[in-house]
Formats: structure tokens, C-alpha cells, sequence
């Protein structure tokens, strides 16, 4: 049984490596979001999760797919990956813009914005929007808000940056983008040069794993990493992201998909 196991586990391992490695895995929209609403987040409205993949037969993976996002992550099985590296982060300050996509609220640069390296590919960096609750869950159990900040190499793979957030003291981010927040309505604002390196990620200790996207289209093939450590953000940010969005969608977080065998990895920092 012993050596069963031993085999399964380097087989994952050479799987995840040769998938995470490879930069041609599969070509998908950066989107995370579709500008015009046909989703919701309310079960039983017939547009709620449990039915996005019946709603648009492009969406068809949303309701048949293995790889989905987002997940539980369990620290007592999660396998600790000492080769994933620490988390390259290459960013430098762009023309930006906030974008309200009626399900959540995008910051999107319009020129370049530098990159994230993993595992020896560059990623360019697109976009970051946020969820309330979070859509990830450690052990179970949910924070107030998650970020996901969006990448996507010269062949159109993505990778995806989660952070999670609690309530405590105001998100510097945020603080600059409130005001532009509370007004933004239906409509999308220039907001100059902005510092990508704003967004402060938790610390090197990250979760890996091969997921989708966490709207329809719910395409696969997105890495994700997900920061350990849960950074703070205030109650008067968190209702102004609320506030924005479409009525039904305050709360933009869609539930947590089964893991189907995949291997979620650990980086314990240096």
C-alpha cells in the first residue's frame, strides 16, 4: 500500500510540475468576469451557481468541470513544495482605470504594469477586483473580502493572486480608491498612474493549485496562488465595494467547488 501510494504521489508530482511549467497548457480570457451581468449569486433564482453552466453553453464547464475554483484549503492536507520558490513579483506603476462590472469592481491598467514570474514564465499583469465574502475558504472557514489579482502569459494562460482580508485597519489601496468607489455607479473612471506594488500581499508563505476561473465562464486551466497570511481591511471599505455593485450582488462570492483529487501545494517561505 506504501509503495501505492509513494507512486501516486510522484505522479501527482510530476504532473503538477509539467502543468505549472508549461506555457502553452491552455489559451483562456482574462476576463474573470463577463461586462455584461447574466449570472447571479442567489441559489434558486435559476441564474444562481448551481446553474451557471446551463445558462450559455460556453458556461457548460461551470456545471461539468473537475478543475473549478474556488476551493477549501486545508492546511492538514495540503503537500509542503519547497521547489514552487518564492512569488517574483515585477511590477511598476501604469495608467489605470476602476471599472464598475455591475458584479464586482475592477481596477484594470491600461498600459504595462510589469509582470509575475512562476516557474520561469513571465505573467503580465492585467487586472485585480475583489469578492465579499472571500471566495476561497481556509479550513473552512470564510473572511470578509478577497482580491484576486489577474495575469496572463504571451499564450493567453492565466495566473491568478489571491489575498484575504479581515476587518481591522483600513486597506491603504482602498483608502486611495474609496471616494472614486462611492461615486462610481454604472461607469468607469481614469484614474492616472497607479503603483501596482500598492497592492501588498500578505508574506512569501503562498497555497498552489490548478483551478478555473471563479465567474462564467468558470474556464480551467488558472494557477493559483493563494497568500497565507490574512491582511486587514476596514468595515467602511468592505460596505463601499458592497454599495457599488449591482443590487443582488453585494455578496459576489461563489461557493466552493469540489477538490476532485487535485493536490493543493504549500510554499513555507524562505
Amino acid at each position: 500500500m506504501m509503495s501505492l501510494l509513494t507512486n501516486f504521489n510522484l505522479f501527482s508530482l510530476v504532473l503538477v510540475v509539467l502543468i505549472f511549467s508549461s506555457s502553452s497548457f491552455l489559451i483562456i480570457s482574462a476576463s474573470d468576469s463577463e461586462d455584461n451581468v447574466e449570472f447571479t449569486y442567489i441559489e434558486g433564482s435559476g441564474k444562481g451557481p448551481k446553474d451557471w453552466g446551463n445558462l450559455n453553453p460556453k458556461w457548460k464547464v461551470c456545471g461539468d468541470g473537475k478543475l473549478q475554483s474556488p476551493i477549501d484549503l486545508v492546511d492538514e492536507r495540503v503537500q509542503v513544495f519547497l521547489q514552487l520558490d518564492k512569488l517574483k513579483r515585477y511590477y511598476k506603476p501604469a495608467p489605470a482605470i476602476l471599472k464598475n462590472r455591475g458584479s464586482d469592481i475592477m481596477l484594470k491598467w491600461e498600459g504595462d504594469a510589469g509582470q509575475v514570474v512562476i516557474n520561469g514564465t513571465n505573467y503580465n499583469l492585467l487586472q485585480c477586483h475583489w469578492h465579499t465574502p472571500s471566495e476561497h475558504t481556509l479550513n473552512g472557514s470564510k473572511f470578509d473580502l478577497e482580491l484576486h489579482v489577474v495575469h496572463q502569459n504571451s499564450k493567453g494562460d492565466i495566473a491568478v493572486i489571491g489575498q484575504w482580508y479581515k476587518i481591522g485597519m483600513p486597506n491603504p489601496l482602498l483608502s486611495k480608491l474609496i471616494n472614486t468607489i462611492k461615486s462610481l455607479k454604472n461607469s468607469t473612471v481614469d484614474l492616472g498612474i497607479i503603483n501596482p506594488l500598492e497592492i501588498r500581499f500578505g508574506s512569501r508563505r503562498y497555497y498552489r493549485y490548478l483551478g478555473s476561473l471563479t465567474t462564467p465562464s468558470c474556464t480551467e486551466g488558472v494557477i493559483w496562488t493563494i497568500a497565507k497570511k490574512v491582511r486587514t481591511v476596514s468595515m467602511e471599505q468592505v460596505q463601499a465595494l458592497k454599495a457599488a455593485v449591482n443590487h443582488g450582488y453585494e455578496e459576489n462570492a461563489r461557493p466552493t467547488q469540489e477538490l476532485n483529487g487535485r493536490q493543493v501545494y504549500f510554499y513555507p517561505g524562505e
